[in-house]
């Protein structure tokens, strides 16, 4: 047996005799060229990945039991769903990583660390792994409804909440506290890219911190659904079952996909009474309420509307705002000014996973072309992104708008009158006529009672000088244009 100290601080290997197929002076040259390899990899790694999900997620990795007949090599995790989370999201890459080092290593296993000891033992053949590996190391096969992995960076603290999301924002809290919960099932619904599976994956990781040891189940409902198609084929649904019922917290994602399935809704129907009664938790997201998906089965309607349901309503300017702030305090990027920052949250409306993805473009072009982020740039790079989420506002919006928030009647709009309490306002629509629509001047002046683009002119200065010395008129303006812009 070879033992390893604390591989991961770098500590040296000592070695012992151990197996009849393998003498002392074998057994630390092999130990010697996987720790030599393990270095060279994690060095690698921390480049790669960067420093922060290094640190978090592989320096807690060490080697474990390598069996040089089949080249399998185990790495060890503190916790099963420390294992299941490196399996998932950095198997791949650990697995290359290790066969570029040439060091006999065929296939890499993320296996969760035996109490405190961390031990390599190299093991002379397969039918003494389990003999010569730590009695408590149990591999954690990663499993095949969790293809994504959960992601450290949606956790509830990088969450911007507004009253648009604020109540399944709270029972996301809820459900993955140490208490028991409030409300079981929780059913979260809203648009695409609204931020449903952020609060999955910030239930999952909650709730991991409190209960490492319980088993957590996200997987997405065509995911469920190809599993159980999979598991009637090669006549294994009891293990499919067993897996499922197993699980602690169960997050399923997109639930809608699942409609219309009748032998896959009967299971998934029996899972959710297994998983309640026996007091786990579950969460479920989808793009509308549970009543409005077709060709449910009732008996599940039932079920989820029993416990919690939370929409998630389209994110609106302030909400928009306050994300990319946060998204730019995160990134540690002073460079995206404020200005920037407010050309996406007025124009990328759709949903914040496109506006994020806006955002991040724009720093790495920043930093790969080595330029400021202006607004010419941002328009540039951005420009099929603000083109598909341009909206046309029209005059006539614009005139309703302003008329209902001065107070007067829309055809004030374009009648003679030169009173202040008329006049004003006017000044004011042509004002936001002319920055936000193509019209020209002409074309405004007519639509404003037949006037002349002089006139148009002098309400575009006077607004603009009156912003700067008036903030009740500034204002009033930026109200105006956050209600027309959506």
């Amino acid at each position: 047996m070879v033992k390893a100290g604390e591989i991961a601080k770098g500590a040296p290997l000592q070695t012992a005799g151990n197996g009849a197929d393998h003498d002392g002076g074998e057994q630390s040259e092999t130990a010697a060229r996987l720790e030599a390899a393990w270095e060279a990899i994690r060095a690698g790694l921390r480049r790669d990945i960067g420093v922060r999900l290094f640190d978090q997620w592989l320096r807690q990795l060490s080697l474990g039991s390598f069996c040089a007949p089949t080249g399998t090599l185990d790495l060890t995790a503190p916790s099963e769903f420390a294992a299941n989370f490196v399996a998932s999201n950095y198997g791949a890459r650990l697995t290359l990583a290790w066969r570029a080092q040439n060091a006999g290593v065929a296939e890499v296993r993320v296996v969760r660390r035996a109490g405190a000891a961390r031990t390599l033992a190299l093991v002379p053949s397969p039918a003494t792994t389990t003999a010569e590996a730590p009695a408590e190391a149990v591999p954690v096969a990663v499993p095949a409804a969790q293809p994504d992995g959960f992601r450290p960076r949606h956790d509830f603290t990088s969450f911007v909440a507004d009253e648009s999301n604020r109540l399944a924002f709270s029972a996301a809290q809820g459900l993955a506290a140490p208490t028991q919960p409030m409300f079981n099932p929780l059913f979260i619904h809203g648009g695409t890219g609204q931020g449903k599976t952020h609060l999955l994956h910030a239930i999952a990781g909650a709730f991991a911190q409190h209960s490492p040891g319980k088993s957590i189940l996200y997987m997405s409902a065509e995911r469920f659904m190809m599993e159980f198609v999979n598991a009637i084929r090669a006549n294994d649904t009891m293990a499919f079952k067993a897996r499922l019922r197993a699980a602690r917290l169960l997050l399923i994602d997109d639930i809608q996909f699942i409609a219309g399935k009748g032998p896959t809704q009967e299971e998934f129907l029996h899972t959710i009474n297994d998983l309640i009664d026996s007091g786990a938790r579950i969460a479920i997201a989808a793009d509308r309420a549970p009543q409005a998906i077709e060709s449910v089965d009732k008996r599940i309607l039932s079920r989820l509307a029993g416990g919690l349901v939370a929409d998630i309503q389209p994110a609106g300017l302030e909400l928009r705002l306050a994300i990319l702030r946060a998204r730019r305090a995160a990134s540690g990027s002073s460079a995206v000014g404020d200005e920037v920052i407010e050309l996406l949250a007025r124009s990328i409306r759709s949903n914040i996973r496109e506006l994020e993805g806006a955002f991040n473009k724009l720093i790495a072009y920043s930093q790969l072309m080595g330029r400021a982020v202006t607004i010419e740039m941002a328009q540039t790079v951005l420009a099929d992104s603000l083109r598909a989420n341009a909206r046309r506002i029209t005059i006539d919006e614009i005139q309703r708008a302003c008329a209902a928030h001065y107070r007067i009647d829309t055809s004030e709009m374009r009648s003679a009158r030169r009173a202040r309490a008329v006049a004003r306002p006017r000044q004011v629509a042509m004002y936001l006529a002319k920055k936000l629509t193509p019209r020209s001047l002409p074309e405004i002046g007519r639509i404003f009672g037949g006037r002349d683009h002089s006139t148009v002119i002098h309400a575009v200065r006077t607004i603009e000088a009156l912003r700067k010395e008036n903030a009740d008129i500034d204002q009033d303006i930026r109200t105006l244009q956050s209600q027309l812009e959506g």
